[in-house]
């Protein structure tokens, strides 16, 4: 006679199902990169400074190498290759101009954005074929971990 699982039980392997599923799905869509992006001379830690920049907005230096797990030092040579690259703006804190400020620059945008608009087209792209019933469970499914998301970013740690 089987053992009962427990509710985290069930819980944790459903979990790992479905993170087996998303690894199926990435290998059977065969995500691709810009192909300018595969030959720029852009590093993936500049390219993550870019998305902390994208995803957090302005940031001060140091929230840059918080969010990275780096050193403030680090991140300062990252963000002036990628000032000189015009992919990133300095600016000051109006609040206390010793305080320098990091934001994208409009190229810096329009690199994330097109590494975006490749990540939808990959979503359509797995979208597509769904009958309508199907297409209303997964709108369901997103929204379930969109308010799942949100919780989580702000309720107290």
């Amino acid at each position: 006679m089987r053992p009962n699982r427990t509710m985290g039980q069930d819980r944790e392997a459903l979990v790992r199902h479905i993170l087996k599923l998303a690894e199926d799905i990435y290998r059977a869509i065969k995500p691709t990169v810009p192909p300018e992006l595969l030959t720029s001379n852009m590093t993936v830690a500049q390219l993550r400074v870019l998305l902390v920049l994208y995803t957090e907005g302005p940031s001060r230096m140091s929230s840059i190498a918080s969010s990275l797990g780096i050193a403030v030092s680090t991140a300062t040579g990252i963000v002036d290759n990628l000032v000189r690259k015009d992919l990133v703006m300095r600016g000051t804190d109006p609040e206390d101009r010793r305080l320098v400020i990091c934001t994208l620059s409009s190229q810096g945008k329009e690199t994330i954005n097109r590494l975006w608009a490749v990540g939808q087209f990959h979503i359509e792209k797995l979208l597509q074929g769904l009958s309508l019933e199907q297409l209303k469970k997964a709108s369901e499914v997103a929204e379930f971990l969109l308010t799942n998301v949100r919780t989580k970013n702000t309720s107290p740690s």
